[in-house]
C-alpha cells in the first residue's frame, strides 16, 4: 500500500519532510500541499509532484489523502489536528502538539471521544539509535532501578529572537519528553536554576539554565540548557541506576591523529546530528498508517510536554518548585506491549 499524504505547512521543516516522503521513504506519496504562503506552497509541492491545496481543511477531507502531515506555524497546529481526527485520518504533527494546555486538552478529548489513536507527535529522539539503546537497556533492567538521569543541550549559538522560555519550549522540551520515555515515569515537579549568564548572549537572554524534576517515582533528572556554547551542537544523556549506569555516545566521527593532536569534529546543526532519526520517524509512521496502527509519541505525550513546559516556565520566573499537575493517563493512551 502506497499511503497518500498530505503535508500542511510548507516551510523549513515541512519542506524537509516533504523531500524525506519523496525521495528517503518508503510507501509514500505527496499528493497534496497547502502554506499561507503560497508561493511556498507551490514550490514544495512542485519538488514532489504534488499538487497545492487552498487550505489544511481541503487536504484533510481529500480523497487523494490517506494521511495528513502537520507543520505548520505551532498555534495552527491545534486547527489541523482537530480536523483530521473528525474526519477520522491518521495526523503526523510536529512539535508541539499545540501551544496552549486548553488545545492540547481539546486535542486528547477529541481523541478519547473518537476511541482510536490517530494523533502521532514529532518527537524524533524516540528514534535515534542512541536513545533507543539506552532505552532498551534501561528497560531490560541492566542498570537496576533509574535514580538519577543528567542532560545536557548544547547549541553553538541561537537568533536574537530567541528568548528565556525558549530554552524550555523550544529546547528543553526535547529532553522532557525524552527522560519520561527513558525512564517509563512522569515527571511531577520543576525547578530552574540560573547559573552566571553567558557574555555570548543577547542581553534579555538567561543562558545557560538548569533544571531540575523529580519524577513520580522521586528518581531526579538534571537538564542543562547553553545554547551559545559555541563550540557545537552537543547533546548529552545519562541515566544512573542502582546497579551501573547507560549513556548516550557521541555521533559516530573519524577520530584524526596528526600534528602532535587528536581530534575528532562536534556536529554544528540538529540536522547533522539527528537526520537518520527524523528519517525513521517519518518512515515508521507511514508504515504503521500503512498496518492501520497507531505508534510512537501520541497526543497524550504532546499534552503531557506542555503541561511540563508551562510548569518550568513558571519555574523559572519563580524561582520556586512548581508541580507538573500532568494528571492519569487515560486509557486509550496506555502503552503497547511493543512500543520501543
Amino acid at each position: 500500500m502506497t499511503v497518500k499524504v498530505g503535508v500542511v505547512g510548507a516551510g523549513m521543516i515541512g519542506a524537509d519532510h516533504v523531500r524525506r516522503l519523496t525521495s528517503v521513504v518508503n510507501g509514500a506519496e505527496v499528493t497534496a500541499v497547502t502554506d499561507i504562503d503560497t508561493d511556498r506552497a507551490a514550490e514544495v509541492a512542485a519538488s514532489a509532484g504534488a499538487r497545492v491545496a487552498p487550505s489544511g481543511r481541503e487536504v484533510i477531507g481529500a480523497a487523494d489523502v490517506d494521511a495528513v502531515l502537520v507543520a505548520s506555524w505551532g498555534p495552527a497546529h491545534a486547527e489541523s489536528v482537530l480536523a483530521a481526527i473528525d474526519a477520522g485520518t491518521p495526523v503526523f504533527c510536529e512539535k508541539p502538539l499545540a501551544t496552549t494546555i486548553e488545545d492540547c486538552v481539546r486535542i486528547v478529548d477529541a481523541e478519547t471521544r473518537h476511541g482510536r489513536r490517530l494523533v502521532q507527535v514529532g518527537f524524533m529522539r524516540r528514534y535515534d539509535a542512541g536513545y533507543r539503546a539506552m532505552r532498551r537497556a534501561v528497560a531490560a533492567g541492566e542498570i537496576g532501578t533509574p535514580l538519577m538521569a543528567h542532560c545536557a543541550h548544547r547549541n553553538p549559538t541561537v537568533p536574537e529572537s530567541y528568548h528565556s522560555e525558549m530554552a524550555t519550549h523550544d529546547t528543553a522540551i526535547h529532553e522532557i519528553d525524552a527522560v519520561r520515555w527513558l525512564l517509563d515515569d512522569e515527571i511531577a515537579s520543576a525547578r530552574v536554576l540560573r547559573p552566571r549568564r553567558t557574555t555570548r548572549r543577547f542581553d534579555h537572554l538567561q543562558d545557560p539554565q538548569v533544571m531540575l524534576f523529580e519524577m513520580l517515582s522521586g528518581a531526579r533528572v538534571d537538564v542543562e540548557v547553553f545554547v551559545n556554547c559555541q563550540y557545537g551542537y552537543d547533546i548529552r544523556c545519562e541515566v544512573v541506576g542502582e546497579t551501573g549506569t547507560v549513556q548516550l555516545a557521541d555521533p559516530e566521527q573519524p577520530l584524526v591523529r596528526s600534528q602532535g593532536r587528536a581530534h575528532t569534529l562536534v556536529p554544528q546543526h540538529w540536522k547533522d546530528r539527528f537526520g537518520a532519526a527524523y528519517d525513521l520517524e517519518i518512515q515508521e509512521w507511514v508504515d504503521s498508517v500503512a498496518a492501520g496502527r497507531a505508534a510512537g509519541p501520541s497526543a497524550w505525550d504532546g499534552y503531557a510536554a506542555a503541561m511540563i513546559g508551562d510548569a518550568t516556565v513558571r519555574a523559572l520566573h519563580s524561582g520556586d518548585l512548581v508541580g507538573a499537575g500532568v494528571g492519569d493517563r487515560p486509557d486509550l493512551y496506555e502503552r503497547a506491549a511493543d512500543e520501543t
